[in-house]
């Protein structure tokens, strides 16, 4: 049943990709040369789900609701919430606060679910480094269009 709810919750998190698409907007903004390319994104990010699940799974299977639990919930709010600032709202100073929130509780994670399953904290490992790309990313597309947010 935990595998289930977990999927759920995963599932929902992914879901806010799919309401909040990068769409024209984005399309036009100016990105640097670095940008990964569109294909890799619903890719990259499917693995990753993948992984933030089990590792969630086997915190939960080990401890029940604990620190690392909270943490990986709060991670997954994070997670969600930066589609809906950045695509949906074209706030990318918000989503960038957003971010780096949520890349400071995965790392919170990591460490608190290293005590509990350090199989769950490595598979977070290549999270933090996305997402650490992903802040990266924000905040070059911000400051390369001081303009584009709505006022």
């Amino acid at each position: 049943m935990s595998a289930i709810i977990i999927a759920v919750l995963v599932l929902a998190t992914a879901s806010t990709g799919a309401l909040f698409k990068p769409g024209e907007w984005y399309q036009e903004l100016r990105r640097p040369s670095w940008t990964p390319p569109n294909w890799a994104f619903p890719v990259v990010w499917s693995i990753l789900y993948l992984a933030i699940g089990f590792a969630g799974w086997l915190v939960w299977e080990a401890q029940g609701m604990g620190l690392a639990i909270a943490l990986w919930l709060a991670q997954l709010v994070f997670n969600a919430a930066w589609s809906w600032l950045f695509f949906g709202r074209k706030r990318m100073d918000l989503a960038f606060v957003d971010v780096c929130l949520l890349f400071l509780t995965i790392v919170a994670f990591i460490l608190t679910a290293a005590q509990v399953s350090q199989m769950a904290a490595l598979l977070f490992l290549p999270y933090a480094a996305w997402v650490a790309t992903a802040a990266t990313l924000n905040r070059a597309v911000w400051r390369l269009n001081p303009d584009a947010a709505p006022a």
